[in-house]
């Protein structure tokens, strides 16, 4: 498995879609096999979107990413674990191990919510597409 993480200084870049750098960290088992380093350059979403698929990356562990480069990675397979900040290497051991999901790893204002594009809930809608409503309490 290739994990990727971009960085700002040893840290999650706080959005993907500008970021410089992408940490790849290649995994077989509970062994890391590889690691290095490389530019994103292209800011513009589609070519960003085709280098991550192009780099082998499996799974993608980034800060703020927007809706369209988001699809883009999922559509070229890539699962994006969105709305994570701190230390890189921590926020890599704690995935690892299976707690990513620690409100420590949760960027600020994101209300202790990761969003999902599938199979979660976004922008007020139920993952079947349909508006949520409001419940309204009856008043005496």
């Amino acid at each position: 498995m290739r994990i990727a993480v971009p960085t700002s200084n040893d840290r999650v870049s706080p959005v993907f879609d500008v970021a410089g750098r992408l940490l790849l960290v290649d995994v077989e088992g509970d062994r890391e096999t590889g690691r290095e380093e490389v530019a994103l350059e292209d800011q513009d979403i589609g070519p960003r979107a085709r280098h991550v698929g192009e780099l082998g990356v499996d799974v993608l562990i980034c800060g703020a990413i927007s809706r369209p480069l988001e699809m883009m990675l999922e559509d070229a397979g890539v699962e994006v674990i969105p709305h994570t900040c701190g230390n890189a290497e921590e926020v890599l051991r704690a995935y690892r191990a299976g707690g990513l999901s620690e409100a420590a790893f949760v960027m600020p204002g994101c209300c202790g919510h990761r969003r999902r594009f599938r199979g979660g809930r976004r922008g007020g809608h139920s993952p079947t597409g349909t508006k949520r409503r409001k419940r309204r309490r009856n008043k005496p």
